[in-house]
């Protein structure tokens, strides 16, 4: 199933280049010709697709140079601008069940990696060789990572990490595990993130629990046992876990806000197509206010949450503030992953019962869509740190 050679350029926003229009159409080919389809499928099958198809998937992907956005070109990635990345992460959240996770990709934390360090797991990580995965989450420490206790105490031989991280996502599937772990040195904890392979003795599954969506990777709870790390497997140095993780962040905040707006974009076509074609009582139900004025709210959402999204990968494109953008990245997702779940509810009544079946996207996107106001830091989190941002930086830095 290839994906179609012939790009469509989309909605342009002010200001976006040539090259951008045509990675977004790129990216939109690849998600209709290669992911849509696969849709029911996965779900069908508790979200794995068979071995072969994800080979599919994964070489489509790099056939349309859509693997690796944000990584540099010497890596095997595309070396994308934020705007870029974010134009395609809005394609990704066009598909349901998360088969766009195939598309050979790694953390952005990679981009402090040694050479070492790249040529062992970020260059076979973007050639769709090996996973990644990042175990930061504990039981006590989820929204305020300065809870984490796992520690990382020196030896003669590097560190030795315990700790038990909760919701791993691709822990599972995962070669390579990102770990967040505190160096006690001089009685104060370093957060510091470390490169640990799956292989190494001390690593155990404790707990594999199912989540609301159907999607290809679990997120156990993996339990570190005197995991012994050389000195060489820290990333971005001792200490610096805090601001990689705060880049990680916001990283992953804009991705879901752009997400949420392709799923409110594919939602609206769905529904909108079959409220204008359904009739009831003698007139279109797209004809009753009940029905339409739902949507139009969701229209102008998905527009505003658009803009918003792109007005902050545009900021940090131009070298804007990055504790600004931390926190302009927080209110995108914020507004977006909570307009994004009241549109799929719309979207499941407009279509009434058939919106109660998982055959049917917007079903598939009630589901999906909930977990958007949870994970990278909870509904309630992102409006902390927007208050924090409206105190610090001033309420004209904030809205402009």
């Amino acid at each position: 199933m290839a994906v179609t050679a012939e790009v469509e350029l989309l909605y342009p926003i002010p200001g976006l280049s040539e090259r951008a229009l045509e990675i977004q159409g790129r990216a939109r080919r690849f998600v209709d010709d290669v992911l849509i389809p696969r849709e029911e499928e996965a779900e069908r099958r508790g979200g794995i697709l068979p071995d072969e198809e994800i080979a599919e998937v994964k070489h489509e992907a790099i056939a349309a140079s859509l693997n690796g956005g944000l990584h540099s070109p010497q890596h095997g990635g595309q070396g994308w601008t934020r705007t870029e990345w974010a134009l395609v992460e809005e394609q990704w959240g066009r598909s349901t069940n998360a088969i766009s996770w195939h598309v050979p990709n790694a953390y952005n934390v990679w981009d402090h990696a040694s050479e070492a360090q790249a040529e062992r797991y970020l260059r076979p990580a973007l050639k769709g060789e090996l996973r990644d995965a990042y175990a930061v989450t504990e039981r006590d420490a989820g929204s305020d990572p300065s809870r984490i206790k796992a520690t990382a105490e020196r030896t003669d031989a590097g560190f030795r990490i315990n700790g038990e991280k909760w919701f791993v996502t691709s822990g599972d599937v995962a070669s390579v595990l990102i770990v967040m772990a505190n160096v006690i040195e001089g009685g104060s904890p370093l957060p510091t993130l470390f490169v640990v392979d799956k292989g190494l003795p001390g690593i155990e599954t404790i707990d594999d629990p199912d989540f609301t969506h159907t999607y290809p990777d679990r997120h156990p709870t993996i339990l570190f046992s005197d995991v012994e790390v050389g000195p060489d497997d820290v990333i971005g140095g001792v200490g610096g876990g805090d601001d990689l993780q705060r880049d990680w962040f916001s990283e992953e905040r804009l991705g879901i806000a752009a997400r949420g707006v392709g799923s409110m974009w594919r939602l609206l076509e769905e529904t909108v197509d079959w409220a204008t074609g359904r009739e009831q009582g003698g007139s279109r139900i797209f004809d009753y206010q009940g029905v339409s004025f739902p949507l139009a709210d969701s229209a102008a959402d998905a527009a505003a949450g658009r803009l918003l999204t792109f007005q902050v990968a545009a900021m940090i494109d131009a070298g804007g503030d990055p504790k600004l953008a931390h926190h302009k990245a927080s209110m995108a997702k914020l507004f977006v992953s909570e307009s994004a779940w009241r549109c799929a509810d719309r979207c499941v009544q407009a279509f009434g019962g058939r919106g109660y079946m998982r055959s049917n996207v917007a079903e598939r996107f009630l589901r999906e869509l909930r977990v958007d106001r949870i994970w990278e830091g909870t509904s309630e989190i992102q409006r902390l740190i927007i208050a924090r941002g409206l105190e610090r930086r001033g309420v004209e830095r904030i809205l402009h």
